[in-house]
């Protein structure tokens, strides 16, 4: 049986990744701020099958609340076999733009507390443990329609690739998730297309992922071959394309 702690578990992602998890009987413990959702997602896995769901309020730019609440999930789950660190936001750029004040907001919550959290995590897994963070393709390279959220991004995949470096000898793998286009309720006023995936095969990646205690994913695995020709266009050309 599976202890899995999921941080952000009200974000469509997380929820198909909980639904998952449901189906092979784990415990599970839900962490986000708004406690009647969570309350909903939790009465759903019960009836899909999970042993027992926790749940937990917590807005994840309140770094002290951080160690309380790891505190709660270890008691409720005994010990944690996955963490699945899911929060963010999709930042106006152009909002962030005219306001120094915004940004640095937007930066604390897509940045900053999954560091933090991550941080926290890594003393206080056992090996063999998964920690998996969301992060982005955006993160792979600064764009202008959303470059205060991929730099956000970006931070978060050098943190955990440092960190998946120091935590190899531990036995404890980190996963840097990095999604492409995602049909989310967050993302809902954009025009779709080709690229764009479902949550539940986002889901089904990360589970796979996590399972074969990868370093990297790209979701779906398409964005790597993307990322790379995006990665490699030199900067003075990259700067008069529009992306």
């Amino acid at each position: 049986m599976q202890r899995i702690l999921i941080i952000g578990a009200t974000s469509a992602i997380a929820e198909h990744v909980a639904r998952r998890y449901a189906q092979r009987a784990a415990r599970l413990m839900l962490v986000g701020r708004n406690l009647d959702r969570l309350q909903v997602i939790a009465d759903d896995l019960r009836v899909r099958g999970a042993e027992s769901v926790h749940v937990h309020a917590m807005d994840v730019n309140d770094l002290p609340a951080h160690e309380p609440m790891l505190d709660a999930a270890l008691q409720a789950l005994g010990s944690i076999d996955v963490v699945l660190v899911a929060h963010g936001t999709l930042p106006d750029q152009v909002a962030c733009n005219a306001s120094v004040e915004l940004s640095l907001r937007e930066f604390a919550t897509n940045g900053t507390s999954t560091i933090a959290l991550c941080a926290l995590l890594a003393r206080r897994l056992a090996s063999g443990a998964t920690l998996a963070a969301i992060s982005s393709v955006a993160g792979d390279r600064g764009r202008a329609s959303n470059f205060l959220y991929g730099s956000a991004k970006a931070a978060v995949s050098a943190y955990l690739s440092g960190l998946g470096q120091h935590l190899h000898p531990s036995g404890v793998n980190v996963l840097t998730v990095k999604p492409g286009f995602v049909d989310t309720p967050m993302t809902a006023a954009f025009r779709k297309g080709l690229l764009w995936a479902k949550p539940d095969v986002v889901a089904r990646s990360i589970v796979r992922a996590i399972d074969r205690r990868k370093a990297v994913a790209y979701v779906p695995g398409f964005w790597w071959a993307i990322m790379q020709v995006i990665r490699h266009i030199p900067e003075p050309v990259f700067r008069r394309i529009r992306l």
